[in-house]
Protein backbone atom coordinates (compact mmCIF):
# COMPACT_ATOMS: atom_id res chain seq x y z
CA UNK A 1 0.00 0.00 0.00
CA UNK A 2 1.36 3.96 -0.84
CA UNK A 3 2.60 5.01 2.63
CA UNK A 4 0.19 8.24 0.99
CA UNK A 5 1.03 11.75 0.13
CA UNK A 6 3.83 14.38 1.38
CA UNK A 7 2.64 17.69 1.20
CA UNK A 8 3.92 20.96 1.55
CA UNK A 9 0.71 24.04 2.29
CA UNK A 10 2.05 27.56 1.53
CA UNK A 11 0.10 30.93 3.04
CA UNK A 12 0.98 33.90 4.82
CA UNK A 13 -1.94 34.34 6.32
CA UNK A 14 -1.86 31.81 9.13
CA UNK A 15 -5.55 31.00 9.77
CA UNK A 16 -6.16 30.37 5.93
CA UNK A 17 -2.47 28.31 6.65
CA UNK A 18 -4.11 26.35 9.27
CA UNK A 19 -7.59 25.35 7.68
CA UNK A 20 -6.18 24.28 4.50
CA UNK A 21 -4.00 22.35 6.50
CA UNK A 22 -6.98 20.77 8.35
CA UNK A 23 -8.86 19.58 4.84
CA UNK A 24 -5.11 17.96 3.82
CA UNK A 25 -4.97 16.07 6.76
CA UNK A 26 -8.28 15.00 7.12
CA UNK A 27 -7.38 13.30 3.87
CA UNK A 28 -6.77 9.58 3.66
CA UNK A 29 -4.00 10.14 1.11
CA UNK A 30 -2.13 11.92 3.29
CA UNK A 31 0.45 11.05 4.83
CA UNK A 32 2.39 14.10 6.40
CA UNK A 33 1.68 17.88 5.68
CA UNK A 34 4.54 20.66 6.20
CA UNK A 35 3.20 24.32 6.77
CA UNK A 36 5.44 27.39 5.24
CA UNK A 37 4.25 30.82 6.26
CA UNK A 38 5.39 32.03 3.22
CA UNK A 39 7.58 31.73 -0.05
CA UNK A 40 11.18 32.28 1.48
CA UNK A 41 10.44 29.61 3.98
CA UNK A 42 8.81 27.18 1.82
CA UNK A 43 11.98 27.26 -0.44
CA UNK A 44 13.74 26.28 2.64
CA UNK A 45 11.88 23.26 3.41
CA UNK A 46 12.01 22.24 -0.64
CA UNK A 47 15.52 22.91 -0.59
CA UNK A 48 16.11 19.87 1.98
CA UNK A 49 13.33 17.95 1.68
CA UNK A 50 11.14 16.42 -1.16
CA UNK A 51 7.15 16.81 -1.19
CA UNK A 52 4.92 14.84 -3.98
CA UNK A 53 2.61 17.61 -3.50
CA UNK A 54 2.95 22.15 -2.89
CA UNK A 55 -0.25 23.83 -2.38
CA UNK A 56 0.72 27.40 -3.12
CA UNK A 57 -0.97 30.63 -1.89
CA UNK A 58 -0.42 33.31 -5.10
CA UNK A 59 -0.34 36.45 -3.72
CA UNK A 60 2.21 36.91 -1.00
CA UNK A 61 4.76 39.39 0.13
CA UNK A 62 8.50 38.68 -0.49
CA UNK A 63 8.67 35.15 -3.03
CA UNK A 64 4.46 35.04 -4.11
CA UNK A 65 2.86 31.30 -5.50
CA UNK A 66 3.64 32.35 -8.85
CA UNK A 67 7.28 32.89 -8.33
CA UNK A 68 7.99 30.30 -6.46
CA UNK A 69 6.68 27.61 -8.72
CA UNK A 70 8.72 29.15 -11.46
CA UNK A 71 11.64 28.26 -8.84
CA UNK A 72 10.36 24.50 -8.53
CA UNK A 73 9.70 24.17 -12.55
CA UNK A 74 13.56 24.07 -12.79
CA UNK A 75 14.18 21.43 -10.17
CA UNK A 76 15.05 17.70 -11.47
CA UNK A 77 12.11 16.88 -9.27
CA UNK A 78 9.71 18.96 -9.02
CA UNK A 79 6.24 18.39 -6.34
CA UNK A 80 2.41 18.79 -8.32
CA UNK A 81 1.50 22.50 -8.08
CA UNK A 82 -1.78 23.38 -6.96
CA UNK A 83 -2.51 26.75 -6.49
CA UNK A 84 -5.14 28.44 -3.82
CA UNK A 85 -6.33 32.15 -3.94
CA UNK A 86 -8.98 34.51 -2.93
CA UNK A 87 -8.48 35.83 -6.25
CA UNK A 88 -10.19 34.72 -9.53
CA UNK A 89 -7.25 36.69 -12.06
CA UNK A 90 -4.70 34.46 -10.00
CA UNK A 91 -5.54 31.63 -12.85
CA UNK A 92 -4.19 33.67 -15.14
CA UNK A 93 -1.02 34.25 -14.05
CA UNK A 94 -0.56 30.45 -13.33
CA UNK A 95 -0.88 30.02 -16.85
CA UNK A 96 0.15 32.28 -18.61
CA UNK A 97 3.43 32.22 -17.21
CA UNK A 98 3.29 28.35 -18.04
CA UNK A 99 3.67 26.69 -14.85
CA UNK A 100 1.67 23.68 -15.57
CA UNK A 101 -0.26 23.60 -11.83
CA UNK A 102 -2.52 20.74 -12.37
CA UNK A 103 -5.49 22.69 -10.03
CA UNK A 104 -6.61 25.73 -8.77
CA UNK A 105 -8.74 26.21 -5.97
CA UNK A 106 -10.59 29.15 -5.08
CA UNK A 107 -11.15 30.31 -1.07
CA UNK A 108 -12.51 29.27 1.39
CA UNK A 109 -11.42 26.02 -0.30
CA UNK A 110 -13.94 23.45 0.68
CA UNK A 111 -12.91 19.51 1.43
CA UNK A 112 -14.63 18.43 -1.99
CA UNK A 113 -11.97 20.70 -4.09
CA UNK A 114 -9.26 19.54 -2.04
CA UNK A 115 -9.74 16.00 -2.30
CA UNK A 116 -10.65 16.43 -5.94
CA UNK A 117 -6.84 18.39 -6.35
CA UNK A 118 -4.99 15.33 -4.45
CA UNK A 119 -7.02 13.18 -6.56
CA UNK A 120 -5.34 14.61 -10.15
CA UNK A 121 -1.86 14.44 -7.96
CA UNK A 122 -2.28 10.61 -7.56
CA UNK A 123 -3.92 10.27 -10.78
CA UNK A 124 -0.71 12.11 -12.60
CA UNK A 125 1.91 10.02 -11.06
CA UNK A 126 3.23 12.71 -8.28
CA UNK A 127 2.80 10.08 -5.80
CA UNK A 128 5.20 9.01 -3.95
CA UNK A 129 8.14 11.29 -4.91
CA UNK A 130 11.21 9.66 -4.31
CA UNK A 131 12.50 10.55 -0.78
CA UNK A 132 16.13 11.79 -1.85
CA UNK A 133 15.50 15.41 -1.35
CA UNK A 134 15.34 18.27 -3.79
CA UNK A 135 18.83 19.48 -2.17
CA UNK A 136 20.89 22.45 -3.60
CA UNK A 137 23.93 21.39 -4.32
CA UNK A 138 27.35 23.74 -3.87
CA UNK A 139 30.90 23.53 -4.19
CA UNK A 140 32.27 24.56 -0.89
CA UNK A 141 30.67 24.44 2.60
CA UNK A 142 29.58 28.24 2.83
CA UNK A 143 30.11 29.05 7.15
CA UNK A 144 27.94 27.64 9.94
CA UNK A 145 25.44 29.48 11.74
CA UNK A 146 24.74 29.97 15.06
CA UNK A 147 22.02 27.13 16.61
CA UNK A 148 18.24 28.70 16.47
CA UNK A 149 19.18 30.96 13.32
CA UNK A 150 18.05 31.29 9.64
CA UNK A 151 19.86 31.37 6.75
CA UNK A 152 18.07 33.18 3.89
CA UNK A 153 17.87 31.14 0.75
CA UNK A 154 18.48 33.60 -2.32
CA UNK A 155 17.18 31.81 -5.76
CA UNK A 156 19.61 32.80 -8.78
CA UNK A 157 19.59 31.74 -12.10
CA UNK A 158 22.66 29.49 -13.34
CA UNK A 159 24.73 30.85 -16.15
CA UNK A 160 24.98 27.00 -17.81
CA UNK A 161 21.75 25.30 -18.70
CA UNK A 162 19.46 27.86 -17.63
CA UNK A 163 19.12 26.19 -13.75
CA UNK A 164 18.03 27.57 -10.99
CA UNK A 165 20.75 27.36 -7.78
CA UNK A 166 19.63 28.30 -4.09
CA UNK A 167 22.26 30.04 -3.01
CA UNK A 168 22.66 31.01 1.03
CA UNK A 169 23.16 34.34 2.09
CA UNK A 170 26.05 33.71 4.54
CA UNK A 171 27.86 31.79 1.37
CA UNK A 172 27.92 35.56 -0.53
CA UNK A 173 31.53 36.95 -0.13
CA UNK A 174 30.62 40.06 -1.64
CA UNK A 175 27.90 41.80 -4.72
CA UNK A 176 28.36 44.03 -7.67
CA UNK A 177 26.17 46.20 -9.39
CA UNK A 178 26.17 45.77 -13.21
CA UNK A 179 23.79 48.17 -14.56
CA UNK A 180 20.51 46.89 -13.68
CA UNK A 181 21.37 43.66 -12.36
CA UNK A 182 23.89 42.79 -9.46
CA UNK A 183 26.62 39.80 -9.62
CA UNK A 184 26.70 37.45 -6.51
CA UNK A 185 29.84 36.51 -5.49
CA UNK A 186 29.26 33.46 -3.44
CA UNK A 187 31.27 30.24 -2.33
CA UNK A 188 29.49 28.73 -5.17
CA UNK A 189 29.98 30.67 -8.07
CA UNK A 190 28.37 34.00 -9.88
CA UNK A 191 25.21 34.78 -10.22
CA UNK A 192 23.09 37.25 -12.08
CA UNK A 193 19.91 38.87 -10.57
CA UNK A 194 18.07 41.08 -11.87
CA UNK A 195 18.37 43.81 -8.74
CA UNK A 196 18.96 47.41 -7.43
CA UNK A 197 22.24 46.96 -5.27
CA UNK A 198 21.19 49.94 -2.81
CA UNK A 199 17.91 47.74 -2.09
CA UNK A 200 20.09 44.65 -1.07
CA UNK A 201 22.13 46.53 1.05
CA UNK A 202 18.93 47.83 2.81
CA UNK A 203 17.68 44.63 3.28
CA UNK A 204 20.71 42.70 4.66
CA UNK A 205 22.40 45.15 6.85
CA UNK A 206 21.69 43.51 9.93
CA UNK A 207 23.44 40.31 8.53
CA UNK A 208 26.81 42.30 7.71
CA UNK A 209 26.46 43.79 4.43
CA UNK A 210 27.86 47.33 4.06
CA UNK A 211 28.17 49.39 0.93
CA UNK A 212 31.57 49.88 -0.04
CA UNK A 213 32.20 51.68 -2.80
CA UNK A 214 29.55 52.77 -5.22
CA UNK A 215 29.34 49.73 -7.02
CA UNK A 216 29.95 46.88 -4.60
CA UNK A 217 28.28 45.64 -1.35
CA UNK A 218 30.40 43.36 1.00
CA UNK A 219 29.86 41.28 3.70
CA UNK A 220 32.34 41.51 6.37
CA UNK A 221 31.69 38.06 7.89
CA UNK A 222 33.94 37.22 5.26
CA UNK A 223 36.14 40.09 5.56
CA UNK A 224 39.65 39.23 6.56
CA UNK A 225 41.75 42.55 5.68
CA UNK A 226 41.35 45.99 5.20
CA UNK A 227 44.66 47.07 3.24
CA UNK A 228 45.49 50.88 2.26
CA UNK A 229 45.70 52.65 -0.53
CA UNK A 230 46.98 54.91 -2.38
CA UNK A 231 44.99 58.57 -1.97
CA UNK A 232 43.23 57.05 1.31
CA UNK A 233 41.49 54.51 -0.39
CA UNK A 234 41.63 51.06 0.64
CA UNK A 235 40.80 47.43 -0.34
CA UNK A 236 39.03 44.63 1.15
CA UNK A 237 40.15 41.07 1.12
CA UNK A 238 37.62 38.66 1.32
CA UNK A 239 37.94 34.91 2.45
CA UNK A 240 38.40 33.35 -1.00
CA UNK A 241 41.75 36.01 -1.91
CA UNK A 242 38.84 38.32 -4.19
CA UNK A 243 39.49 41.56 -3.06
CA UNK A 244 36.91 44.12 -3.16
CA UNK A 245 37.97 48.54 -3.78
CA UNK A 246 36.44 50.34 -0.65
CA UNK A 247 35.89 54.37 -1.40
CA UNK A 248 38.22 56.65 0.79
CA UNK A 249 35.03 58.02 2.73
CA UNK A 250 34.40 54.67 3.36
CA UNK A 251 37.44 53.72 5.29
CA UNK A 252 36.73 55.06 8.73
CA UNK A 253 33.83 53.97 8.85
CA UNK A 254 34.69 50.41 7.93
CA UNK A 255 37.40 49.70 10.16
CA UNK A 256 34.97 50.84 13.06
CA UNK A 257 32.82 47.96 12.08
CA UNK A 258 35.55 45.68 11.51
CA UNK A 259 36.80 46.20 15.16
CA UNK A 260 33.54 45.94 16.78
Amino acid sequence: MSPGLRVLAVDDERPALEDLARLLEGSPAVAEVVLADGGGAALRYLAEESFDAAFLDVRMPGLDGLELAGVLSRFADPPALVFVSAYEDGAVGAFEHDLHPLDYLMKPVSRARVEQALHRVLSEGHAVAARGGLRATTSGAPPSLPPGTTDDIIPVEHQRGGATRLVQRSSILYLKAEGDYVRIHADGGRFLVRAALSEIERRWQAHGFVRVHRSYVANLWRATEIRPELGGGATVVLADGSQVPVARRQVADLRRRLRM
